[in-house]
């Protein structure tokens, strides 16, 4: 579950921009982003890295060892483990920048229209986001893809479904903040409407606590995609993807363990470099912090 509405105390009212240049003077912050950074590079450099197809089987080749030729062996259908680890990089990192995306666009744009708007539809909407962050984030994405079917497109709309809901409330506190601070006072006393007030005020304040915010879902995001993935509900053969290529190791792991090195690296470097981000923002994020 999410931790973004117990972090709003310390989230609000600070500059989100400002969070971020204190996070770069951050060791662990530092540390995490150039582990992203490398981890990011390697899944779209993947192609240019390494020339073999990550598709396609070489049943001459099944289960080979790490090898000058295949540094990481082969599956058991005789394609490069490296490819398909470099390859499946993109798809995980990929399906967690897109959720990531979906859930802060949503949420930045409930929350600060019912923070606006105000009496009824802030309390419905109140209300809504009430009721889907009670819901478990697990359960309801495996009956969604359970229902619309086992595919990747689907297992990132189903993770989209429900994690908007803490960024909107973060949204809207910082909304309904913001009324009664002096530029806003003064724009409203100007004539502004408000509209112009919500784009020109708050929008900016709002969208930088609800990026910070959004970043602390990173390593969460990729885990639960991952696992969905291993439970054969996300990316389907042939597709290369961190927790499907876990899956497929499963029935030859004990005498081919070598599988699963790749797509473990991976996943631990990821989570442990988001986890340590996570950390660092709230450091800064703090009153008072570095």
């Amino acid at each position: 579950m999410t931790t973004i509405v117990e972090d709003d105390l310390r989230l609000r009212g600070r500059s989100g921009f400002g969070v971020w240049r204190r996070l770069c003077s951050h060791r662990g912050g530092r540390a995490s982003i150039v582990v992203l950074v490398v981890v990011g590079f390697a899944a779209l450099a993947g192609p240019f890295l390494v020339s073999a197809d990550p598709n396609a089987p070489d049943y001459t080749n099944e289960l080979a060892g790490p090898s000058g030729t295949h540094v990481l062996g082969t599956d058991d259908a005789g394609r490069d483990l490296l490819a398909r680890t470099l390859v499946g990089a993109r798809t995980s990192l990929g399906a967690a920048l897109i959720v990531m995306a979906v859930v802060t666009v949503v949420g930045l744009v409930v929350g600060v229209v019912s923070g606006t708007a105000g009496g009824p539809l802030d309390r419905v909407v109140n209300r809504v986001t009430d009721v889907v962050m009670g819901l478990p984030e697990l359960v309801i994405s495996l009956a969604i893809v359970g229902a619309l079917g086992p595919t990747f497109a689907n297992l990132v709309l189903a993770m989209s479904a429900t994690g908007w809901a803490g960024l909107a409330k973060l949204a809207r506190s910082h909304t309904l903040g913001a009324h009664h601070r002096p530029d806003v006072i003064a724009a409203r006393m100007a004539g502004a409407g408000s509209a112009r007030i919500a784009l020109g005020h708050v929008l900016p304040g709002a969208a930088s606590l609800v990026l910070v915010a959004s970043a602390l879902r990173l390593g969460t995001t990729v885990v639960s995609l991952a696992g969905l993935s291993f439970l054969g509900l996300g990316a389907q053969p042939p597709t290369a993807e961190w927790g499907k290529m876990l899956s497929d190791s499963r029935q030859t792991l004990a005498f081919a363990p070598f599988q699963i090195i790749g797509p473990c690296i991976g996943l631990v470097l990821t989570v442990v470099a988001a986890t340590l981000l996570a950390d660092a923002l709230r450091d800064v994020s703090e009153p008072g912090g570095r």
